[in-house]
């Protein structure tokens, strides 16, 4: 099977005549819109008139501006030396300057309608147009929003681009070969045990060549995250991300609450694992990963195909039929190769009514759920298809809800048609995976809080990130791991921290695990009368807060109980497998 995707249905090349037909339609888009501002918005006579306009202009402008950037986006990120995806990436973020003046005007006249008109096309936006308003007393003057907005992109964005160039470039010496730095860490998963410590080992001597340009970048990326939060009047960068992901501080505070609690629930099924390998004490990090129950099994990317479509079909046909559909329409780049960047994503193209998904495939059964997981994105951008641009927008916790639900159809599909010894293998990557969203994601969000207080006062060193993260991990795993054999740059190898725009996206991971969790109890229990449920739920996600969302589903989302409930569930699987 072909392992790389194909664009084409966004453009053929960089030299399609569409595409710079796209980019003068966004141009004179952007031109109409600030004359929009200048003249209807000088007053709110016919307010309701103009609003539906606006709205309507921006819905089809936001589909041509994604399309143009997906496409130069997802091209760089299967080859980071490509120039003229870089290229097309500048030209278009050179209007984002323009764009944040026009999204201000806009809702600081917003602001100013006294009773709109929530009827027809206006009142299917009631919830985004409602957003605007909550957000507007963050909103700076014109002036200062177009500087901030130019100034990104030459910096924040530049930093990032800068990260994963170099990251990508990576390449290591090992066994003989050079070998790009997502192959290294995909050997985590390798069933011999000397190779999995000296692929961590050459990873980790990898890392200095470029730890000082990526504390660089991430000083960069966090400070200017932090002087913004402070001019817009946040009380800092986790308050901006909250509102951002449209979540209440009480929500987290009860799911970070709940995840302390069965801390060492996870920790006993460390110490397990690390016995069955024969450690004594915690597990090294080296063999975090390490293949349990004696299954060698690989997987092609055929058998990918088949194991997902089959069991996504036993959910609903039109799941299974959605993830045929994105193989077979190669909608999917798993190849590895230099200049790709690292880890997976999924990219959901609402112009064109697609997904598409990047991962770095090697055959082992991680890979298989990674694509399983990333297809859960697609789908949820599926339901989403006949939505407008901006009713589709959803919030990060949200985003991760449909992959991870995906991941548990797999897991728990592919247990019932096991043998006993696949079948263990298939439980400890389970908790594995469990373990990696609740206890790792915990030592991630107490690196990044750290990180903020820290950075309010001066730049830190190399050093000092790899204490920061090593204190985290510690504080997290406890003697779950060794603590001779941590992993100091996991800062340097996650692109999230590299994202000005999605600040403490590592909570996000563990709601959609713990919220999953709990939907996919509720479908074991009604069974096919689920299904529709579980699509109108996603449906919602564009149009509503958490909050609002998880009452669709009857869950309080501030009920610590509710995240208690869904973190028992791993428990009964760690009690089944300490106890073998």
């Amino acid at each position: 099977m072909d392992m790389l995707w194909n664009l084409d249905k966004l453009y053929k090349s960089f030299e399609d005549p569409n595409l710079e037909t796209d980019i003068g339609k966004i141009r004179d888009t952007i031109n109409d819109l600030k004359k929009m501002c200048e003249t209807d918005f000088e007053n709110t006579d016919n307010a309701d008139a103009k609003l539906l306009v606006f709205i309507e202009k921006s819905n089809r402008f936001g589909d041509l501006i994604s399309n143009v950037f997906a496409f130069a986006r997802l091209t760089y990120s299967v080859d980071t030396n490509n120039m003229k995806a870089l290229g097309v990436i500048e030209r278009i973020e050179k209007f984002f300057p323009q764009l944040a003046v026009i999204e201000v005007q806009f809702t600081k006249w917003l602001t100013k309608i006294e009773g709109i008109d929530y009827k027809g096309v206006v009142k299917d936006h009631e919830f985004a147009l409602g957003e605007k308003l909550k957000n507007a007393k963050y909103m700076l003057d014109d002036k200062s929003e177009m500087i901030i907005a130019t100034m990104k992109n030459t910096g924040s964005s530049a930093w990032s681009k800068l990260q994963d160039t170099m990251v990508s470039s990576l390449s290591i010496e090992f066994e003989g070969k050079t070998t790009p730095l997502p192959a290294i860490r995909n050997l985590a998963y390798d069933k011999s045990a000397e190779v999995r410590k000296a692929a961590f080992e050459a990873e980790l001597a990898a890392y200095p060549a470029i730890e000082k340009s990526s504390a660089a970048s991430l000083n960069a990326i966090k400070g200017e995250v932090i002087e913004l939060s402070k001019m817009r009047g946040y009380n800092s960068p986790l308050q901006m991300t909250l509102l951002e992901s449209r979540m209440d501080r009480e929500t987290l505070d009860a799911m970070i609450g709940a995840m302390k609690e069965y801390l060492p629930e996870f920790r006993r099924y460390l110490k397990k694992k690390a016995a069955m390998l024969g450690h004594e004490g915690g597990l090294p990090f080296y063999d975090l990963f390490a293949p349990i129950g004696g299954v060698d099994k690989e997987y092609s990317f055929e058998d990918a195909r088949n194991f997902i479509v089959k069991h996504f079909s036993t959910f609903s046909d039109e799941l299974g039929d959605f993830a045929l559909n994105a193989f077979n329409e190669n909608w999917i780049d798993a190849k590895m190769r230099d200049g790709k960047v690292g880890g997976a994503f999924c990219a959901n193209l609402h112009g064109i009514k697609e997904s598409r998904i990047m991962s770095n495939f090697s055959g082992v059964f991680s890979d298989v759920t990674t694509l399983a997981h990333e297809l859960g994105h697609g789908y949820h951008g599926h339901c989403l298809k006949d939505s407008t641009y901006m009713n589709s927008d959803y919030p990060m916790p949200l985003a991760e809800t449909a992959s991870i639900f995906c991941e548990s159809i797999v897991m728990n599909a592919a247990l019932k048609i096991t043998g006993p010894e696949e079948a263990a293998a298939i439980v400890e990557h389970s908790l594995l995976e469990a373990t990696q969203v609740i206890v790792d994601i915990l030592s991630r969000y107490i690196f990044e809080t750290e990180l903020f207080e820290k950075r309010k006062d001066v730049s830190m060193s190399a050093d000092q990130l790899k204490e920061i993260m090593l204190n985290a991990q510690k504080e997290a795993y406890g003697d779950g791991l060794d603590h001779e054999t941590l992993h100091p740059y996991m800062w340097a190898c996650k692109p999230h921290y590299y994202e000005a725009g999605a600040n403490f996206y590592n909570f996000p991971y563990a709601f959609g695990l713990l919220f999953a969790k709990g939907l996919y109890a509720r479908y074991l229990k009604e069974g096919d009368a689920f299904v529709p449920k579980y699509n109108a739920l996603l449906l919602e996600t564009g149009k509503n807060d958490i909050r609002g969302v998880l009452e669709t589903a009857g869950v309080d989302s501030g009920d610590i109980n509710f995240w208690r409930g869904s973190l028992e569930l791993i428990k009964q699987d760690i009690d089944k497998f300490v106890n073998v």
